[in-house]
């Protein structure tokens, strides 16, 4: 049984290699800049140095530094775009009932970067040294555990995984949340900050990373013909969610609606796509079933789009052949890079400002399609004059997850 679904997205809040807002990134990804630089100092000298970073990210600036040499760098993005999505949403949490406000998060990796940092310790110095709050900054279950500790939510609270589908897959199980009573508000997204040597050598190794360092900032190129890999990047999106309803009872701005989600798995492969594209088929059908609407229904698609030979061109082959209507497809990982375990939730944001501003951002570095990837790609800024848009997210273990979002 698919659940009818009518969520409000009442706030967004977003740290990524766009800018650290809601409106820095909108602008960016509507110009279609690439982020991508080289020689990034953490990996130096590991076997690509290229990543998308986020830009004059200074943590105890912006959440003070008491604060955040307590937290991993995953965390301090969370903290920052949830501050940005309530205040968004117009949202006191000093007179909130907790009790009713859930947390739902996605994360890959989790607190990685402290994780390496710790093993070097115990590796180069007495066991003694390793910090005492290792585990509190590295489990993956803390991203959703500071952010309720930050804003006094005490209703469910959780942090989900499924690679590079986490923060679609947070997203969709915050909308079951609301859907199902077992709260009001859901603060929902995910984080990541996996740019770590240890982590970029294993991508690298398997060969999942871009290797052109010579014009960094185009290295990122989804569906184009010279796509060789994705760019990492960080950050973090959140979404503050609400059934409809009770935000129109409280006056409050509804920017997009989520209407509909699906997920689903491949049973294909540890890494690589279904090549047809049959497992994120059935999970846009989900999607469409719980908006109440047809493949013909669809205007835009926010592609999961990596820049990997294998994933474009698996779900070019998905959108083809299930929307037959050519609906525009875009993929902002032109300008972020891939945020992994985040970029789900951070491409939600993204399609609902496409839904509410009426602006398709375009797909950055697409400058010669591959004649195999038959869809509508949009490569300059296009209006956007439909009711329906989906953001697709794809990730290693087969899973996938689609959120269907329409206008308020």
């Amino acid at each position: 049984m698919t659940l009818p679904t009518d969520i409000a997205v009442t706030g967004l809040g977003l740290v990524t290699p766009a800018g650290i807002g809601a409106g820095p990134n909108w602008a960016a990804v509507r110009a279609a800049t690439g982020t991508a630089a080289a020689l990034d100092p953490a990996l130096k000298g590991m076997p690509v140095e290229l990543s998308c970073r986020v830009p004059g990210f200074d943590p105890d600036d912006l959440l003070g530094g008491g604060r955040a040499r307590r937290l991993d760098r995953f965390v301090q993005f969370a903290l920052v775009a949830a501050r940005e999505a309530l205040a968004d949403a117009g949202l006191d949490p000093a007179g909130w009932d907790g009790a009713r406000v859930g947390v739902v998060l996605g994360s890959a990796a989790g607190g990685i970067h402290t994780y390496e940092q710790q093993h070097e310790v115990l590796l180069g110095q007495k066991p003694q040294r390793v910090s005492p709050v290792l585990l509190a900054m590295h489990l993956p279950n803390m991203l959703a555990g500071q952010v309720a500790i930050e804003f006094g939510a005490t209703g469910p609270n959780l942090v989900v995984a499924t690679a590079c589908a986490s923060g679609g897959t947070a997203v969709a199980t915050a909308c079951d949340l609301l859907t199902l009573g077992r709260c009001d508000v859901v603060l929902a997204g995910g984080s990541e900050a996996m740019i770590t040597p240890l982590a970029m050598s294993g991508f690298a190794n398997m060969g999942a990373l871009s290797r052109k360092d010579g014009r960094p900032e185009d290295a990122s190129r989804p569906f184009d013909r010279a796509r060789d890999g994705f760019v990492a990047g960080e950050g973090a999106g959140l979404l503050v969610l609400e059934r409809t309803a009770d935000a129109r009872a409280r006056r409050a701005r509804v920017r997009a609606r989520v209407l509909g989600h699906g997920t689903s798995a491949d049973a294909h492969h540890i890494t690589a796509p279904q090549p047809e594209g049959r497992g994120l088929e059935q999970a846009v059908r989900r999607a469409l079933d719980g908006a109440g609407a047809s493949t013909g229904d669809v205007s835009y698609v926010n592609a999961h789009g990596t820049s990997t030979p294998l994933n474009d061109l698996a779900e070019a082959k998905t959108l083809h052949r299930v929307l037959p209507g050519g609906p525009f497809v875009s993929s902002t990982k032109g300008v972020t890079g891939h945020l992994l375990g985040a970029a789900g939730a951070v491409e939600a944001a993204y399609t609902v400002l496409t839904v509410e501003q009426g602006v398709i951002p375009p797909t950055a570095n697409l400058t010669d399609q591959d004649p195999e990837i038959d869809i509508n790609a949009v490569t300059v800024a296009t209006a956007h004059r439909g009711n329906l848009a989906l953001s697709n997210s794809m990730g290693f273990g087969g899973q996938n997850a689609v959120l269907a979002i329409g206008a308020a």
